[in-house]
């Protein structure tokens, strides 16, 4: 069984605990939070499940690392601490443990990875012998190896279209729906998400993986934005109040150019509510989806759809995302130390644990 570490216990690391206690080859050790008053409370009542698991939940980082575990999901947010994130992670790895986090956008693409991100842990790797794995659901999985498996499909492929069409109100984390991306505030407000050139820092890097694994050179990436106001206000069951007039829905591209053309795109369509751009693509049942579109011959789309949490559908592409991750630490325990991508590190069937219950 392989020793391994909850560190966050957020809407990723809920997921995280649940996803390590079902596997049959990883043992949940220990779980590190930040919020005092989650200390001493049991792993499983963290996780929403029925059930203790007989892990209480510690803040002492120096003493969960000093028992040497030979795994950590990070679930710790990167968004607004990306720093110290960082230093967490290559902590970890310098350990000598196998890391796996949705937590470093710019290193989902890891050999694209600026110097000052891919340098430390580069070197923890060689000092420790740990391996890093960054990845997610969007970008993620979404974004790299479900639209290549589907590109294998065709005849010709003319260009790759993945979009992530939600509505963020199911998204329960006020500080980057509000803040991060600007729902809620004044169109005047320049939200940091939606910046020039930083959804190609966070999404660019999907966009290189896709044209490594098709063979192609990118000309360049683009982005193209959108926003729109909301025509009312509208109150959220999760996420409270928004006023008429304020941001109410994004609509971006981040475009991977090949020989003068978009062949490579990543489109995000989110709203607060479904009343704001509706003349905007939407998903299926209103809540949210993520598709990947095929053009060319045969034509090829699939759109999936994860609930969890309640049939939420942001806890169900969280736990996406983490079964991502949470699947491959045994495969990394397996492989050499190193920095590794999704190109990397491949996507197995549920081996063992096809009817298994949570013990």
């Amino acid at each position: 069984m392989i020793s391994t570490v909850v560190w966050g216990t957020g809407n990723v690391g809920r997921a995280a605990i649940r996803a390590v206690e079902a596997h049959p080859a990883l043992k949940l050790a220990h779980v590190l939070v930040h919020d005092p008053g989650k200390v001493g409370r049991d792993a499983g009542a963290l996780a929403g499940l029925d059930r203790h698991l007989g892990v209480a939940a510690t803040d002492d980082i120096e003493a969960v690392l000093a028992t040497s575990p030979r795994a950590v999901v990070y679930a710790a947010s990167g968004d607004i601490r990306p720093d110290e994130a960082l230093a967490d992670i290559t902590r970890a790895v310098a350990g000598g443990a196998v890391v796996v986090t949705p937590a470093l956008y710019a290193l989902y693409d890891q050999r694209g990875a600026p110097p000052e991100l891919r340098e430390p842990v580069l070197a923890a790797v060689a000092g420790g012998g740990g391996s890093l794995f960054v990845s997610g659901v969007d970008p993620g999985w979404g974004n790299d190896v479900l639209p290549l498996l589907m590109s294998g499909l065709g005849t010709t492929v003319d260009a790759i279209r993945c979009q992530e069409i939600f509505d963020y109100s199911t998204y329960d984390q006020p500080d980057s729906v509000r803040h991060l991306i600007g729902m809620g505030h004044p169109m005047e407000y320049e939200p940091l998400m939606l910046a020039a050139s930083v959804p190609t820092m966070v999404w660019g890097g999907q966009i290189r993986l896709m044209a490594r694994a098709l063979g192609v050179e990118l000309d360049d990436i683009r982005e193209t934005m959108a926003r729109r106001p909301l025509e009312s206000t509208v109150t959220t069951r999760t996420m409270g109040e928004f006023e008429a007039g304020t941001q109410g829905a994004v609509r971006f591209e981040v475009q991977g150019i090949v020989e003068g053309e978009p062949r490579i795109v990543i489109e995000h369509i989110t709203r607060i509510h479904p009343s704001c751009a509706p003349d905007w693509p939407s998903p299926p049942d209103g809540a949210g989806a993520h598709r990947v579109i095929i053009e060319g011959r045969p034509r090829i789309e699939v759109t999936v759809e994860a609930t969890d949490e309640g049939e939420n559908r942001s806890a169900g592409g969280n736990a996406t995302a983490v079964g991502r991750l949470v699947n491959a630490i045994d495969w990394l325990v397996e492989a050499e130390p190193g920095l590794y991508d999704a190109l990397d590190v491949p996507l197995r069937p549920a081996a063992g644990r096809l009817g298994r219950k949570q013990s």
